[in-house]
């Protein structure tokens, strides 16, 4: 296995003419447009179990919120993108926590692209102050989407599919790792969310892949 050193944790892709930053944090950062992306943060998803008898501890809910948080002191966006899937499912009391957060942060653009899984009243939206949008929002040169789509005239990223890879060492050994995966038409963000699975990919010969592991993202 071969990796690009990533400094600071950070590695960065070039994509149409633009540089975007990848983020250990599993997020996005467009610097030209200060504009930060994230995907399928699920947040809620622990109540969402334990309220249907699964124990799941409360602390992954924690963690998203920490991990948001330090991101926006760290990056400092004028916008935030949610690709989708911000919340689980219905409402429950973490949505107020992530309402505290976002007033927090009142210089900032909070928006919403709707996911298959942002299914509570448009209310709920907006007391909060999110900006909602239909997909795909256009940003040249790119589509912004949940679920990928086809565009021949922008390139798209998306989120949804939780991707992750395979990784093989010596013997039997393998691991999985989420990443972030750029082909020729589309990008996929990781889930920015705790508890959400994989989908393993198969990269074609030409397609990028970025891992995130021990805090690092690293080109394979």
């Amino acid at each position: 296995m071969k990796y690009s050193k990533a400094f600071d944790g950070i590695n960065s892709i070039d994509l149409k003419g633009e540089r975007l930053q990848l983020l250990p944090e599993k997020a996005l950062f467009w610097e030209k447009k200060r504009i930060l992306l994230l995907a399928d943060m699920h947040l809620g998803k622990a109540n969402h179990f334990r309220r249907s008898g699964i124990a799941v501890s409360s602390e992954l809910n924690n963690q998203n919120v920490e991990r948001f948080i330090n991101v926006l002191h760290k990056w400092q966006p004028e916008r935030v993108l949610f690709m989708g899937d911000l919340f689980h499912s219905h409402y429950n009391e973490e949505w107020e926590v992530l309402g505290q957060v976002l007033k927090y942060f009142p210089a900032m653009s909070f928006e919403l692209i709707i996911g298959n899984h942002d299914i509570m009243s448009e209310y709920q939206y907006l007391k909060h102050q999110l900006l909602l949008h239909e997909e795909p929002l256009l940003i040249e040169p790119f589509s912004l989407s949940h679920e990928t789509i086809e565009n021949d005239t922008f390139y798209n990223i998306a989120g949804h599919l939780h991707p992750g890879v395979r990784l093989k060492g010596l013997g039997r050994q393998s691991l999985k790792l989420p990443c972030f995966y750029f082909g020729a038409k589309y990008g996929l963000l990781p889930a920015f969310g705790e508890f959400t699975g994989l989908a393993l990919i198969k990269p074609k010969k030409d397609d990028q892949i970025f891992v995130i592991s021990n805090q690092e993202v690293l080109k394979v």
